[in-house]
């Protein structure tokens, strides 16, 4: 598959996003690929389009699938493994929400609460017993609040954002 220039310019421009969201470059565009071509694609068409190393597509294509952003598909009549994605942007944030979540705040949750567990917690001083159960009722607070926000449907998450940001602004404007 050859890339037009705008197609070429959204995988790339991914791939940095990527990178500074702590994912590999070469995962993000992989993504990106498969998103915007809205069909399955194989791993060698995904390296002869990218122009990376083989195994760099196999491994990018294993992180991708153990975030449930990819998964396999096979064509009739083609041995091969197929990859895809969700062409729906909506599905495709829950996952990235979802596999944060997993992988970043609940073990940050874990370890604030055995922090605070932890009989030698006696011994610290009284601010950072304060300032470790406020980070952990912060981050519970957070995650309550993006659980109930990605229960909604797209439209309806929409429409609650929209009247969020038009408080948001009025009381901005009041002060």
């Amino acid at each position: 598959m050859e890339l037009k220039p705008i197609a070429e310019r959204f995988v790339l421009h991914w791939g940095e996003m990527g990178s500074r969201w702590g994912v590999n470059r070469t995962v993000a565009q992989i993504h990106a690929l498969l998103y915007l071509a809205a069909r399955p694609m194989d791993a060698e068409e995904i390296q002869q389009t990218l122009g990376v190393a083989r195994s760099n597509v196999s491994n990018s294509l294993k992180e991708l699938q153990s975030w449930n952003l990819v998964k396999v598909v096979h064509l009739r009549g083609d041995r091969r493994d197929h990859f895809e994605t969700s062409t729906d942007v909506w599905e495709l944030f829950k996952l990235i929400v979802a596999g944060r979540r997993q992988r970043e705040i609940d073990p940050t949750a874990a370890a604030l609460a055995d922090c605070l567990a932890n009989p030698a917690m006696a011994d610290e001083d009284e601010g950072t017993r304060e300032r470790i159960e406020e980070t952990l009722k912060f981050i519970d607070i957070m995650a309550t609040l993006s659980d109930e926000l990605l229960r909604y449907k797209p439209e309806t998450l929409m429409k609650t954002l929209g009247v969020s940001a038009k408080i948001s602004r009025a009381i901005r404007g009041k002060q």
